[in-house]
């Protein structure tokens, strides 16, 4: 089972930011996240141009939901 908790990195020691969920002895995987990926490195390692112009909101009234979205599948009435 993997279990995730977060914590912080400082001078050679982990100070956790919750309690792990284990008390005995058990393995474990630490994975460092950068703190302030530059826009050249993450554009790079995606391949992908810097997507940070986007705002939340921008296709507003630009997409339709049709009114019989929520109903039955025509083609999956024979099993209903």
């Amino acid at each position: 089972m993997l279990t995730a908790v977060k914590g912080t990195y400082e001078n050679g020691q982990i100070i956790w930011h919750e309690a792990p969920p284990v008390q005995e002895r058990t393995e474990v995987i630490v994975t460092f996240l950068e703190s302030e990926p530059s826009a050249e490195h993450s554009s790079r390692k995606t391949g992908l141009p810097n997507q940070s112009g986007i705002r939340f909101g921008s296709l507003t009234g630009k997409i339709r939901v049709p009114a019989d979205f929520n109903e039955p599948l025509d083609d999956l009435s024979e099993y209903m």
